[in-house]
């Protein structure tokens, strides 16, 4: 496809006055955040409940299989990818079948088992005995267990949706803001508030969003409503405390595709939700490291050719993009106005405990989860604030910020690294979180992390039900575009040189560019 013509939003100075009574309660907006405890996954809440008593069914859901293979031998890992986007393309294909007969599977539930979840888990059972086949094929690969039990699929209901408000917590989200991903992110996403509208395929909440599957009122809350909650472990004596600042614009020159290089490497649209691009202008579905290490780069300092690309951001307005017959965009349920973020900040910072050493060229991280609101949380790491309110910060709701304040999201990367892979089998297992004292695990040695702020001047939401208008990220089809499914990827392409400054920069305490 041609490239999505970026535009910024019209929507700018319209006047809040609807949005107002909303968020203090008058259409349903929830005006606390509420989180689940940190353990807790997104199956096996409690289930929304239409009128007709029925439990009321949103979206599919399906086990994350790329998560479940602990290793996949160099030789056959892009044949994997393949087989596991192919998996992903199958989702889709199933949501769209359901998003067409919604009406009649809240009404019969036999029909949505025979001709939609047994046809998919079927087709998946096929591709999942193909990766089988691709792993046993190598001697030295750690044979998966139980994978074809993961064919199956369930329908389940918007956690938003739940019969009521939980009042668990009040808000409070004791992370400590170091992007932790190990039980110290309160992502629970069982705090939502029922409208008591009717499930209808598409038209409870508000409108569900215009593209019939989210955002809904449920997934945004008032930023002044939640109490400050970041915490930072203490420095110690040898901390790294430099910073290194890379400036590669805000994707003006309008770089986007569906594609997804790291986990899906020669699929196209292997995301099926567009990404915006900064950095690396040769970044997509089918670039090897050495189109990258030969590729153009937005960034100022020539030397950073790395690629640093996230889920568009858009306004759900009634106004199309260029992309709304193609993939990525609405094909695949991704509908509205691009908006071009005002400010893009690109960090990088050292250890609270330490020094820290070079990445190593070409090395992968993904941060977040873009299948979080099925998945469960673990993995889910982006975080939602409005400017002026930082120190509160939002998992899986979408701020709703006063007026002057505006839109914040930020992804702190994993900044310790096993010393040994550039990627792993699942994307995640090479690098990972400084625990709670911000130290890295047995055998993980600290790297420069990346932390990324993206500022967006946005309208805030409206659910008025004739001229809806509201923000969210693009994100697969039966994800619903949940703030928690949010998610960063970086691939780091630092020439030599540069990488050694940004690591002395850190290391001595200074402030470089």
């Amino acid at each position: 496809m041609g490239r999505t013509s970026r535009k910024r939003s019209t929507l700018a100075n319209r006047a809040i006055a609807a949005s107002a009574a909303l968020i203090l309660g008058g259409g349903g907006l929830v005006a606390a955040n509420y989180y689940a405890s940190a353990g807790e996954g997104w199956t096996g809440q409690r289930p929304l409940q239409s009128t007709n008593g029925w439990q009321s069914v949103s979206t599919i859901d399906c086990p994350d299989v790329g998560n479940e293979i602990p290793e996949v031998p160099q030789q056959v890992r892009g044949s994997v990818d393949r087989q596991l986007a192919t998996l992903d393309s199958q989702i889709t294909r199933a949501y769209q079948r359901f998003a067409e007969n919604k009406q009649r599977v809240q009404s019969d539930r036999t029909y949505g088992q025979q001709q939609i979840l047994t046809p998919l888990q079927n087709e998946r059972l096929v591709i999942i005995q193909r990766i089988i086949a691709l792993l046993n094929q190598q001697r030295t690969a750690q044979k998966p267990q139980g994978l074809q039990s993961m064919a199956s699929c369930e329908l389940r209901g918007d956690d938003n949706n739940n019969g009521g408000q939980d009042q668990n917590g009040g808000g409070q989200d004791q992370a400590d803001n170091q992007g932790q991903g190990d039980g110290g992110q309160d992502n629970g996403g069982d705090g939502g508030q029922n409208n008591g509208g009717q499930d209808d395929g598409g038209q409870d909440q508000g409108g569900a969003g215009q593209a019939g599957n989210g955002p809904e009122a449920g997934d945004f809350v008032d930023i002044t409503t939640v109490q400050p909650n970041v915490q930072s472990p203490r420095k110690l004596r040898n901390a790294s405390r430099g910073t290194f600042t890379t400036s590669c614009g805000q994707n003006e020159n309008g770089k986007f595709n569906p594609d997804n290089v790291i986990v899906a490497p020669g699929v196209s649209n292997g995301a099926h939700h567009m990404h915006d691009y900064v950095g690396n202008q040769a970044n997509d579905a089918f670039a090897s490291d050495d189109d990258l290490a030969n590729g153009q780069t937005t960034c100022r300092n020539q030397g950073d050719k790395s690629t640093y690309y996230w889920p568009v951001l858009r306004v759900q307005n009634g106004q199309d993009e260029n992309d709304v017959q193609a993939d990525g965009g609405g094909k695949d349920k991704n509908v509205g106005e691009i908006q071009t973020p005002s400010q893009v900040t690109l960090n990088f910072v050292g250890s609270p405990v330490g020094k820290v050493t070079a990445m190593p060229k070409f090395l992968r991280i993904i941060t977040g989860d873009a299948k979080a609101f099925v998945n469960g949380n673990a993995n889910a790491n982006a975080s939602w604030s409005c400017t002026g309110f930082e120190n509160r910060q939002l998992k899986d709701k979408y701020p709703v910020c006063p007026e002057g304040s505006k839109v914040v999201r930020s992804f702190k990367f994993q900044s310790c690294w096993d010393g040994q892979n550039t990627d792993s089998a699942n994307h995640r297992t090479h690098v990972a979180f400084a625990d709670q004292n911000g130290r890295c695990q047995n055998g993980f040695k600290a790297i420069p992390q990346l932390v990324q702020r993206i500022v967006y001047d946005v309208p805030p939401p409206v659910f008025d039900g004739n001229n809806p208008s509201v923000f969210a990220v693009d994100s697969f089809p039966e994800q619903l575009h949940k703030p928690v499914t949010d998610h960063g990827d970086f691939i780091n392409v630092f020439d030599e040189n540069l990488m050694n400054k940004v690591v002395n920069c850190i290391n001595t305490a200074r402030r470089c560019r």
